[in-house]
């Protein structure tokens, strides 16, 4: 079944920098952008880092209260480390969360929890940058047209998936809810087609009212042969 890639929601061409941009600069693109996080490249166009607004907020923090309960938090070393930083190399997490183009957005999203992130910088094979995507982009598979999941559940559910007739079987999509009527081939279809129906990108709930024209749930009966 064909499911929205990461290379399908991110951003292409972001604001990024090099290591030796000056905070400065990096806080401007990040406010003039209203984006949250800066992805840092190698003169070669790998990605080397990324620095993310709440890395300046924390420097910010440090810097107005350096000895402060709040700062204390984070370990001495790290403090040591913020306060001074002049440079994006000075405060770039240098391992950020990374996936390929085409990563399902739900796996996607599993990373973003996996890493307690907001977001994935989308690499090439090589390393390079590609994108961004934020836990905003992957909320957009929820925003396909009706018409395009209807499509989608026929094409690749009633007909590739369960080979079901789909004339058979009356669609209705309203605001990302599938209402399925009519009737399938086989009895132990009715048990996949919920499923399978869920698994489509953007679909938020599934009803269904199907009947069967073969209960392939009984085995016919075979006699004893050499009786």
């Amino acid at each position: 079944m064909r499911h929205y890639q990461v290379g399908n929601v991110m951003t292409t061409s972001p604001a990024t920098v090099s290591p030796d941009t000056p905070l400065k600069d990096v806080a401007e693109i990040l406010v003039r952008g209203r984006i949250g996080v800066v992805p840092v490249l190698t003169a070669q166009g790998q990605v080397a880092g990324v620095v993310a607004e709440g890395d300046l907020l924390r420097k910010e923090q440090l810097q107005r209260d350096p000895d402060g309960r709040r700062s204390r938090r984070l370990p001495r070393r790290a403090r040591s480390g913020i306060a001074p930083a002049a440079t994006a190399a000075d405060l770039m997490d240098r391992d950020p969360a990374t996936a390929l183009a085409g990563t399902s957005v739900a796996e996607a999203a599993r990373l973003m929890d996996r890493h307690q992130s907001r977001f994935l910088l989308v690499t090439g094979a090589d390393g390079k940058l590609l994108g961004v995507v934020t836990a905003r982009d992957l909320l957009r598979v929820f925003l396909r047209p009706d018409e395009a999941i209807r499509q989608q559940v026929y094409q690749d559910v009633l007909l590739g998936y369960l080979g079901t007739n789909p004339v058979l079987v009356h669609v209705g999509v309203t605001d990302g809810v599938v209402r399925l009527t009519g009737e399938v081939e086989r009895k132990t279809m009715l048990a996949a087609v919920l499923p399978a129906v869920r698994a489509v990108d953007g679909v938020i709930d599934v009803e269904a009212q199907l009947s069967y024209a073969i209960d392939d749930t009984r085995l016919p009966h075979t006699a004893d042969v050499g009786s």
